[in-house]
């Protein structure tokens, strides 16, 4: 059975055709045969305001079981990227990264690696490690993240519980590129 992604980006890397490459690289044969649903709303963003737009976010996620988080240059520092992280890390969706910059932009050059998003994101695990509080890295130190409130997760060993947990020690992450992401994706997603 097909598997609904959910890509989060930042637009830039869409103006520049990166993000394209990657959500739309097996329409030519459909969404049955290359696993999965493109359930991105990127096409949408610009057009709504930032609680309609968190509305959105939420609804779209509803109907996904992965989250694509396709890495550009800046796409780590994006607020709605961080929120739509944290969003399906309640949801318990399995998350992936794809560093992007390797791709060639609509001007023909591929850009340095950007800095991974997971990096700058955790989750504290209460003391009964029942709850996640999730927290972001806001340049100079952690803070707790204000746009979602702590939520359950299933119970967490003791040794976990009352700690942090970063996100880049929960979650792989891939070179669409050196990764061969045309022929991986559907593999990465499973």
């Amino acid at each position: 059975m097909a598997k609904r992604v959910y890509f989060a980006f930042h637009y830039q890397d869409v103006i520049d055709f990166r993000a394209n490459v990657v959500r739309k690289h097996n329409v030519i044969e459909g969404v049955e045969e290359a696993g999965y649903y493109d359930a991105s709303i990127w096409e949408e963003a610009k057009k709504k305001g930032d609680l309609a737009l968190k509305r959105m976010i939420n609804s779209e996620l509803e109907r996904t079981s992965v989250t694509a988080v396709l890495i550009g240059t800046n796409t780590y520092a994006r607020p709605w990227v961080r929120y739509e992280i944290l969003k399906s890390v309640e949801r318990r969706n399995k998350i992936i990264g794809i560093h992007i910059n390797s791709v060639k932009g609509k001007d023909q050059q591929i850009k340095h690696s950007g800095a991974n998003p997971f990096d700058f994101l955790c989750i504290l695990v209460s003391p009964d490690g029942k709850k996640a509080t999730p927290y972001e890295f806001n340049g100079s130190q952690w803070v707790i993240y204000s746009k979602l409130n702590s939520f359950d997760i299933p119970e967490q060993p003791s040794n976990l519980r009352g700690t942090y947990i970063m996100l880049s020690q929960c979650f792989s992450v891939y070179d669409w590129v050196s990764n061969d992401g045309y022929n991986n994706f559907e593999r990465w997603v499973e």
